[in-house]
């Protein structure tokens, strides 16, 4: 396993971080304290969860993903890990979360980084990140910004400096955010900059074949400012694994709770997908590890978070760390990306 150095922190993460949202939901306690062993044993040492998982989110299984998690933890040994979790963000109607006080006042978060600790069984999160901004901004599958749905929003100095004392108390070692758009990221490090409050080491971002919309909003942003991609959905909510081209009826999330479809209901995803699986196999991969490599090889990927719901996935997701990245499978899958461009955005 390759591990790199978390961006402005002294944080040494592996190049695979290990996701959980299905613990809870498709995965039972066992299964995922199995899933988390294999993962170790190979190496990975980044461990992701958020408060609202499990996902689809319901109020009958919140919180279980890192209740699962935390059983597991409190038998190993903390320091020799790297735990993000995340604190739910408004704007998205889940009053079985903090009682649906969702903002990002001083309040909710010091209740929220709370809650997470006792459920994760440890006294500090190595990366706390912002699951979603809670200003308007087109997300999970939305693409326009639209002013019809402007709403208040906490500023954004003030939760910096919420989370700064989180930092001070010693609870977060490092703070992140996910699924932000270029002005967020930019009123953060300014924020940061300009009052001498804690930088944002990271952004955990969509990322996959079929929708490389990082790389024309954040890309150049990011980089330049040193901010850390962790890219999540790297098949696309299993998309990407051609399993529901072959088999439309195929379990997985897509058939079993049918609650994506924003995302990936759009014409040319179907079109993508076939010719990235066809790609695959020409060079002898599947569509798994053509996938997988693709993000895997990306310069400007720090970690990928990977998730599965059987052993059988997640030795596979591993595994495909392993395959070489070739000059001709960059520019054919190039071809393909200007063909269908970022179909599932």
């Amino acid at each position: 396993m390759e591990y790199i150095t978390l961006a402005n922190t002294p944080l040494r993460v592996s190049r695979i971080c290990l996701g959980t949202m299905t613990f809870g939901q498709q995965n039972d306690e066992a299964q995922s304290h199995e899933q988390l062993d294999y993962a170790v044993g190979q190496g990975i040492n980044f461990i992701d969860t958020a408060e609202m998982y499990p996902v689809p989110p319901r109020a009958e299984t919140v919180h279980q993903t890192e209740r699962f998690v935390g059983n597991w933890l409190v038998k190993q040994k903390r320091d020799e890990l790297v735990i993000a979790t995340k604190v739910t963000g408004s704007g998205r109607a889940m009053n079985w979360i903090r009682g649906g006080q969702l903002e990002y006042t001083r309040e909710n978060i010091h209740s929220a980084i709370e809650g997470s600790l006792e459920r994760l069984k440890t006294d500090y999160i190595d990366l706390y990140q912002l699951h979603w901004p809670e200003r308007n901004t087109p997300m999970f599958g939305k693409y326009l910004y639209d002013l019809n749905e402007e709403r208040a929003f906490t500023p954004i100095l003030e939760t910096l400096q919420y989370l700064e004392e989180l930092v001070e108390e010693g609870t977060v070692r490092h703070i992140g955010l996910s699924n932000e758009w270029p002005w967020g990221v930019m009123q953060f490090l300014n924020a940061a900059e300009q009052q001498g409050l804690p930088r944002i080491a990271s952004v955990q971002n969509a990322y996959n074949l079929i929708n490389r919309t990082y790389e024309t909003a954040l890309l150049e942003m990011c980089h330049r400012e040193k901010v850390a991609l962790l890219p999540y959905s790297p098949l696309a909510f299993g998309h990407l694994s051609a399993k529901y081209i072959d088999n439309p009826e195929a379990v997985g999330r897509i058939t079993l709770f049918n609650a994506f479809g924003q995302r990936y209901e759009k014409p040319n995803v179907i079109p993508a997908v076939k010719a990235y699986a066809d790609l695959a196999r020409r060079h002898g991969l599947t569509p798994v590890q053509l996938a997988l490599s693709f993000v895997y090889s990306r310069w400007f990927v720090a970690s990928t978070i990977i998730g599965a719901t059987t052993m059988e996935q997640l030795q596979e997701n591993i595994d495909a760390m392993d395959i070489q990245w070739t000059p001709e499978l960059e520019s054919e899958v190039s071809e393909i990306q200007l063909r269908y461009f970022n179909p599932a955005p």
